[in-house]
C-alpha cells in the first residue's frame, strides 16, 4: 500500500515501531543460529521503509491539527518506547540467548498485525 494513503498518525506510529525494531535487530543477535543474509535483508528492508517514512513525515510535521491529537500521539509513542524497553530488558535478562530471540521474534509478529490494521484504516 502506498504510504501516502495511510493516515498521518498511523504513519508516525509505524515509523516509531520500525525505528525500535531496527535498533533491536542491530545488536546482540545470535548470528551463529540465524541466516545472516536474511537478517541483512530484513534490516535493509526496515531501513528503506524508515527512510521513506522520514521523507513523508518531514513534510507533515507542521500539519498536526491540535493539542489533543499531539497528546494522543505522544502517549502512543511513549507506550511503544516502554514496550521495546521491556523487550530489551527481557533479552538482557536472558543474556541474548537464541531462545530469547525466538520469543522476541514471535512477539514482534504482533507488531506486523498492528501495522496491517493501521495500514488498512480508512484515511481521515
Amino acid at each position: 500500500m502506498e504510504i501516502t494513503k495511510i493516515p498521518q498518525n498511523s504513519r508516525l506510529i509505524i515509523y516509531e515501531f520500525l525505528q525500535h525494531i531496527f535498533q533491536l535487530f542491530s545488536k546482540n543477535l545470535p548470528v551463529d543460529a540465524w541466516n545472516t543474509s536474511k537478517i541483512d535483508k530484513f534490516q535493509n528492508g526496515i531501513h528503506h521503509q524508515i527512510e521513506e517514512l522520514e521523507t513523508c513525515l518531514s513534510e507533515e510535521q507542521s500539519k498536526l491539527r491540535n493539542n489533543f491529537q499531539t497528546w494522543i500521539l505522544k502517549s502512543s509513542i511513549y507506550s511503544i518506547k516502554k514496550y521495546f524497553k521491556r523487550i530489551t530488558s527481557f533479552l538482557q535478562d536472558k543474556q541474548y540467548s537464541h531462545c530469547s530471540w525466538e520469543a522476541v521474534k514471535m512477539e514482534l509478529r504482533m507488531c506486523y498485525i498492528i501495522f496491517d490494521s493501521l495500514m488498512k484504516k480508512k484515511t481521515t
